[in-house]
């Protein structure tokens, strides 16, 4: 068997949330390049724009549905809108969410709550409504984005973590449920430079970092990207309910 057909995406279609920056935007741009057409979510109109516009001028189709994922109107949007416009759904990058260190004895619960929700809600939503058009295109893959924070134990990231570890075992369960034909799986980014991260990101705290990465580097969105290609490409066609850690090779928290 040829290897470049491994990682092909020919005649797929993505659908990425969180897409206009850091780690959905460089999986919307890979997927691309594989040769997926893509609809992007965000929040911010002019982000996916931009996104959008760099897809097509590769030569592949995409839309830029925006809205907040926590409403259900929104995805039902999202996903009616990508199977109309770009003719059907073959794969889901589940990457919107995130949340920062919390002081368990100052954050209500309903604040935790909506850290949960946030993390894990829409993105049970999203395979949902997604599902019934993968298995009428004839299969599909989901990417959910975690985190290793799902497995640390640290100081003040209990709501974080907490969502996290939900995701990764909805993951594990999900693909019990909807394999064979839709294979579901998770990624567990460590430290990503990205927008986000960049305030925190003082000189003492990146050689921290850098001194506890076996890998010596801190990660980009590509190096997430490219292992979001893999997962949804025929290249892990055997590959389901798995969560993949993606972090030069960390075993214990190195933010602080």
């Amino acid at each position: 068997m040829s290897t470049l057909p491994l990682f092909s995406l020919a005649g797929q279609v993505a659908i990425v949330t969180g897409a206009g920056r850091g780690i959905g935007r460089a999986c919307a741009l890979m997927l691309a390049e594989a040769g997926a057409d893509v609809a992007l979510a965000a929040r911010t109109q002019a982000d996916i724009d931009a996104v959008a516009a760099q897809i097509r001028s590769m030569g592949r189709k995409a839309i830029a549905v925006a809205g907040d994922v926590n409403d259900e109107a929104t995805l039902e949007t999202l996903v009616a809108r990508t199977v109309a416009e770009l003719g059907k759904l073959t794969l889901l990058v589940n990457n919107a969410g995130g949340a920062g260190p919390n002081d368990p004895l100052k954050m209500p619960g309903a604040e935790f709550a909506g850290v949960l929700a946030w993390n894990v809600v829409p993105a049970y939503t999203l395979i949902q409504k997604s599902v019934p058009h993968m298995r009428a295109a004839g299969g599909g893959a989901v990417v959910n984005i975690s985190s290793v924070a799902a497995r640390y134990a640290q100081k003040y990231f209990s709501a974080y973590s907490a969502a996290k570890a939900a995701l990764n075992q909805m993951t594990r369960n999900l693909a019990q449920d909807f394999g064979p034909g839709v294979r579901i799986n998770a990624i567990e980014p460590g430290t990503i430079e990205t927008e986000a991260l960049a305030p925190y990101l003082t000189p003492e705290r990146r050689q921290r970092m850098l001194a506890s990465t076996p890998i010596g580097r801190l990660g980009q969105p590509e190096d997430i990207a490219a292992a979001v290609l893999f997962l949804c490409s025929p290249a892990a066609s055997w590959i389901t309910g798995k969560v993949l850690g993606v972090d030069g090779g960390v075993e214990a928290p190195n933010f602080s």
